[in-house]
């Protein structure tokens, strides 16, 4: 019976709260067990003065934590699960998707409450495509600048005077509570932006190996499994990374009902395809996968591939 698990984890703030949080919950649901962690500092971490598109998307996020499974230094690892690939190595499988936090985006300033109060010509940051589409394609005249950086140091740019607003996850807001470093922060509703394939959940990946897997998936959340399967099934399906906007959330209602918003289209908001559907839980499996095989029928491969061209010529662009 295993005494003791090491989890991999980045070395952010962000990164180590989500994996000290996943500790405490292995330790309570195991208290036999031990846990402990193995900060690394990932790629992704790393280079900060390129676009993750053009350097090799989000999965470089992952690199350094599956090659020290890989090489039996820990046994899991704990990603946000919006940087996780949709296609993993067998030998590390993805074995729990934790319950979520708020999924939708947010909006920083210390001098606009919310995006219609932007000017003309506001500096906003992100380093999302997606969301760079979606602010576009309302308020075309808005000056959309390259943002990359842990959570602090994107809020610590806006504190500086560098941008006029910036938008960020308010799950890693929440989960840090940093509410209380900016004058305003506005979660951004679904009808205005629509959140990335996995949004507010953690993943949970580990060797494969029946006692470790048996032990993390402890963790698992039944509602979030469902709602990102569909939605990791749709990007998977239309072959989308970061490289490209992309954006798919299925909620939970009050009704009992799945809603599902997808949105993809250019990165200047000139082109954009979007789709919305209501399902029952029972009937998950494969709604992804059409819904992307429909958007595909309407043009949307042929949109994504000019998306990323247009993404890899744009300097601002990320």
């Amino acid at each position: 019976m295993i005494k003791k698990l090491i989890i991999a984890t980045r070395e952010s703030k962000l990164a180590m709260w989500q994996s000290i949080h996943i500790q405490a919950r292995l330790q309570e649901l195991h208290p036999d067990l031990h846990v402990e962690l193995l900060p690394m500092k990932s790629l992704g971490d790393k280079i900060l003065d390129a676009p993750l598109a053009k350097i090799g998307g989000k999965g470089l996020f992952l690199k350094e934590l599956e090659e020290a499974m890989i090489r039996g230094e820990a046994d899991v690892a704990v990603h946000s699960l919006k940087d996780v690939p949709t296609k993993l190595p067998d030998e590390l499988p993805l074995v729990a998707i934790t319950e979520r936090e708020d999924i939708r985006d947010a909006m920083l300033s210390d001098k606009y409450e919310n995006l219609k109060d932007l000017p003309q010509g506001a500096v906003v940051g992100t380093s999302s495509l997606r969301r760079q589409m979606q602010l576009l394609r309302d308020r075309p005249d808005l000056n959309i600048k390259w943002l990359r950086g842990n959570v602090n140091t994107r809020i610590q740019k806006l504190k500086d005077g560098q941008y006029d607003a910036i938008i960020l996850a308010s799950a890693g807001i929440n989960r840090l509570g940093l509410t209380d470093l900016v004058k305003y922060v506005y979660p951004i509703s679904l009808d205005e932006m629509i959140p990335a394939m996995g949004q507010a959940a953690l993943g949970i990946q580990c060797i494969n190996n029946p006692e470790v897997i048996e032990i993390v998936k402890s963790l698992d959340s039944r509602d979030s499994y469902i709602q990102t399967s569909i939605e990791r099934e749709f990007v998977d399906t239309l072959e989308g990374g970061c490289q490209v906007p992309i954006g798919i959330n299925a909620t939970l209602m009050q009704d009992g009902k799945i809603e599902i918003k997808a949105i993809l289209g250019m990165p200047d908001g000139s082109e954009i395809l979007s789709e919305t559907k209501s399902i029952n839980p029972d009937e998950f499996e494969g709604v992804g996968r059409l819904m992307a095989e429909s958007m595909i029928e309407r043009g949307a491969k042929d949109i994504l591939t000019r998306a990323e061209i247009m993404a890899s010529e744009a300097v601002d662009y990320s």
